[in-house]
């Protein structure tokens, strides 16, 4: 059993920055992915961003379109933590943010929500005008 936690969500105004963390117990696993996904108020969930990697090679790092130059993902190995760095934000950023791990994964399907095996409850990020 995997837990995950999110924290860092608030409600800011457009053109702030907030910076998401996602803690995950355990040990950091040799090889998998880690993904944050987002769902607004009547909307699917959607995908924001993903952190591959394997026991033997580096990681790589994808994000939606909707987010590519605003958003960066990392991760700190030795705190088994992601984070979601998040800058410029628009009204359209509005959403409840969970993230997501896929032990053993490293597949092409990051961008999928079926592939994740573990979800954290989320964190609530709200964006005025």
């Amino acid at each position: 059993q995997v837990q995950m936690v999110e924290s860092g969500g608030r409600s800011v105004q457009a053109g702030a920055s907030l910076r998401l963390s996602c803690a995950a117990s355990g040990r950091t696993f040799p090889t998998s992915t880690m993904g944050w996904f987002r769902q607004a108020l009547g909307k699917e969930r959607e995908f924001v961003a993903a952190i591959r990697w394997t026991a033997w090679s580096g990681e790589t790092i994808f994000y939606a379109d909707s987010v590519k130059g605003r958003f960066t993902m990392s991760r700190d190995p030795a705190k088994n933590t992601v984070y979601l760095q998040m800058d410029s934000l628009i009204p359209e950023d509005t959403a409840v943010y969970c993230c997501a791990q896929a032990p053993g994964y490293s597949g092409d399907y990051y961008y999928a929500d079926k592939r994740y095996d573990y979800w954290g409850q989320g964190t609530q990020v709200t964006v005025s005008s």
